[in-house]
This record gives structure tokens, sequence and C-alpha cells, in this order.
């Protein structure tokens, strides 16, 4: 399952959307290519850019909430935290199984529905806040 980007998504900041819809493009990449068994390499390229991308998104996300003093900060940043670690999971198996639809599956059920979950209620909540902050 491909994930979709659409407007109910939107946080309502320009930034955070623009990286969020580049966070889709390429989990999407990851899906297609366990999905079609390519190389451990091809593979290992995508996760290694989500690694790098979500760290930096993620601090991102987090400044901003410094920036503004976010009352919901330590939740938010909690989660993030969660993510990282569930991403982490993903990776190492990826380096155990190689990949595969497995992890496509695996993929779907840990990562993805955890994202748009996150990005749904609790990026939106953020993104209403700056609003008034911005």
């Amino acid at each position: 399952m491909a994930l979709e980007w659409t407007e109910d998504l939107a946080t309502g900041s320009h930034e955070i959307d623009r990286q969020h819809k580049e966070l889709f493009r390429r989990i999407n990449a990851l899906l297609e290519a366990c999905r079609q068994g390519k190389g451990r390499a091809e593979v290992n390229e995508v996760v290694q850019f989500l690694d790098d991308y979500v760290v930096r998104h993620f601090f991102e996300e987090e400044k901003y909430m410094q920036k503004y003093d976010y009352p919901r900060y330590a939740a938010h940043k909690a989660q993030h935290l969660e993510f990282v670690e569930n991403f982490s999971q993903l990776r190492r198996q990826i380096d155990q199984e190689g990949p595969g639809v497995h992890l496509v599956v695996k993929t779907n059920h840990m990562i993805v529905q955890w994202l748009v979950n996150h990005i749904c209620k609790v990026d939106r909540a953020l993104g209403i806040f700056l609003k008034t902050r911005v």
C-alpha cells in the first residue's frame, strides 16, 4: 500500500508539509523496492536516506516547538523517539533478512500507519499552534 499525500494531512506549515511529502515519496520508494525484491544495496540506500531524513525532519519540528514554547513538546518528542526506535527495528530486520514482500507488510504496519496517524493528529495540532505564533 503506497502512501498518498492528501490535503487533510497538511499541517499548515509549508516547510513541515514539504518535508512530509518528501518523506512519503521516499517511503513509497522503499515499499516499491521491497515489493520488487530489489537488491539489498538499493533498499539499504533508501533506508539510509530515510534514516537521515527522519532525524533532520524531527529536529526541525522540535526546533519550531522549542522556539515557540509548544506546550505539547515532551509528548510530541516522545512520539518521534518511538518512530526512530521502530524504524531502527525495521532496519535491523532488513539487514538480517534482506528485502522482500514480508518487509512491505511490516513497513506498512509499523511505519506507514504510525506516520499517517502522527501527521493527522500530532503534527496537525502543532501546525495549528504554529499558525498562531508565526
